[in-house]
């Protein structure tokens, strides 16, 4: 069967190839992919998907088969903003194709992977294979502004209650089976304007950040270091300050600190982690994790905390060696098992609800945010046929 999925796959390259770059051409960062998902809403359809839907908070779905085991395959269609055009050796939204690469804003991070999903249950459906289970390819957004957020609602609404789930972010055609999990957090303190040719006058809120700014550098040094998932990481990325000018001592100074969490590493510990580095400082100050409010391209708001948790799936779990048999027998080689350094929809899927996920997706991460986003044409084709593949081989 694997020769007859490689055979299929092999007919729709060139589809495949004018749909990805169809959607680089179509900008869709978070919260403004409605022209992209109306786009993959149309291919699905074209390719005679069982069932093609959208749910209220944007999401875009495409089913193949009615069997009891119910599959969901992720790939998140925001992608993040250009950065500086100039920056860039060519348009970031022409889905130029040079020597089997095809380049653009989101060809690694990660619209690829949705194209190889739809054509892969082109050819789930194209041999029949797709009678024992339900197999959905879901569209998500908002995933760069808020990892996770998507399923959450999927999962705590009742739009779709999967027992496993494949994560296609970018892995260089390798499978993964976790990542580290990340918080965002903010600290506040407060002072006392006054003019600044006076500083007694006042109390400089941002004098008091400084130890603290220092002890969380310090924390960052102390942190958990896990064997696989690697160490956790603490740093602060922004700091603001109210102030009535820039001749006036501030009032209120905030540092935005981005950690994330290794195994064994949740949000209680991470805050008190804090908290402690403020006491130690001897100043007063508060600590709190930030919430993510902002409404969907729909208008959908579902808020949550920036609370990502730490998930892994154990080596010798059923949904890793199923991957792992089936990449066998479609390459005829071993696999290399990784994890990822950056955060997926996973923290959600796995991390909050416990349902398994393993990844595999076309493109190397080295190139996500870059100026040089690409994916090789060959990876989606090879990411077809192993997701073509796979169901048969899940337990």
């Amino acid at each position: 069967m694997v020769n007859k999925i490689k055979e299929e796959v092999a007919k729709y390259e060139d589809d495949m190839v004018k749909f990805m770059r169809d959607i680089i051409r179509i900008p869709s960062e978070s919260c403004e992919e409605k022209e992209v998902v109306q786009r993959i809403k149309e291919e699905l359809e074209a390719l005679d998907f069982d069932e093609v839907f959208i749910d209220e908070m944007g999401n875009v779905f495409g089913r193949v088969g009615t069997g009891p085991k119910v599959i969901a395959y992720d790939a998140h269609i925001d992608t993040v903003g250009v950065g500086d055009p100039d920056e860039w050796d060519w348009d970031p939204f022409e889905g130029k194709m040079e020597d089997g690469i095809i380049y653009g804003r989101g060809a690694t991070d990660q619209e690829g992977a949705m194209v190889s999903m739809a054509y892969a249950g082109k050819v789930i459906k194209d041999l029949g294979l797709h009678e024992e289970f339900s197999l959905y390819m879901v569209g998500t957004v908002q995933e760069e502004d808020c990892d996770g957020l998507c399923w959450q609602y999927i999962i705590n609404e009742g739009v779709l209650d999967p027992e496993m789930v494949v994560i296609t972010e970018p892995t260089n055609l390798n499978i993964y089976r976790g990542h580290r999990g990340r918080m965002e957090m903010e600290v506040v303190t407060t002072g006392v304007s006054c003019h600044g040719s006076a500083p007694e006058r006042g109390d400089n809120s941002l004098y008091k950040m400084a130890p603290i700014i220092s002890g969380i550098e310090k924390l960052n040094e102390e942190l958990k270091v896990d064997p696989f998932l690697g160490k956790g990481t603490i740093a602060v990325t922004h700091i603001t300050n109210d102030t009535p000018s820039l001749c006036a001592v501030p009032n209120r100074s905030a540092i935005h600190l981005d950690r994330r969490l290794t195994a064994g590493e949740d949000k209680e510990l991470a805050v008190k982690q804090v908290e402690e580095v403020v006491k130690k400082a001897g100043m007063e100050a508060e600590v709190r994790i930030l919430n993510y409010d902002t409404p969907s391209y729909t208008d959908f708001v579902y808020e949550t905390e920036k609370y990502y948790p730490t998930w892994v799936l154990e080596e010798n779990h059923p949904v890793v060696q199923s991957t792992v048999d089936a990449y066998k027998d479609v390459f005829d080689e071993e696999p290399k098992v990784d994890k990822w350094t950056f955060s997926t929809n996973g923290v959600s899927i796995m991390g909050r609800a416990g349902i398994p996920c393993v990844g595999f997706g076309p493109a190397n991460e080295i190139y996500a945010h870059t100026v040089n986003d690409q994916i090789p044409v060959d990876h989606l084709v090879k990411a077809a046929e192993l997701y073509a593949a796979l169901p048969e081989y899940l337990e």
